[in-house]
């Protein structure tokens, strides 16, 4: 699985005009399932999203989580993070988990984050939406699931 992570003062989905969901302080993570993720993906980015110490503590230095910053998560489903720009001008995205497969990967990552007691927003999967944030700091962090492969 690979993921833009972004600390926000704020962030919300649309699709067309109906507001899908909302946040306030925390991370807007954007994910894509890969072929070839399962479950100890889904594990390994829960665990990374849920302890990454990208927050300011008192002293203003990224030493807290989302958990222990009070924050919430809006994740949204992006397979476009699958694309392969090697060759040519257009990207393909043959690496992405097929939609039937992907899905409930996502869904499992959602329920996986609420069970660390962690609000949860989330996109709708396969829609056309609308992303809105203020990115905090700025900050933004790519994660990916195979890199716990390389240890």
């Amino acid at each position: 699985m690979r993921a833009v992570v972004q600390r926000v003062t704020r962030a919300e989905v649309t699709v067309g005009k109906e507001l899908i969901s909302r946040i306030s302080h925390g991370l807007c993570v954007l994910v894509g399932a890969m072929n070839g993720d399962n479950e100890t993906d889904v594990a390994f980015m829960a665990r990374k999203l849920s302890t990454l110490r990208i927050f300011p503590d008192s002293e203003g230095r990224m030493n807290l989580s989302v958990q222990d910053a009070g924050g919430a998560i809006l994740l949204v489903s992006q397979f476009t993070l699958a694309a392969d720009t090697t060759s040519g001008t257009r990207p393909s995205f043959t690496a992405a988990l097929p939609p039937e497969q992907a899905k409930p990967l996502l869904e499992m990552l959602a329920t996986q984050l609420r069970t660390k007691g962690i609000e949860v927003g989330t996109g709708e999967f396969g829609a056309k939406m609308e992303l809105a944030l203020v990115n905090d700091g700025p900050v933004t962090i790519m994660l990916d699931s195979r890199d716990k492969r390389k240890k």
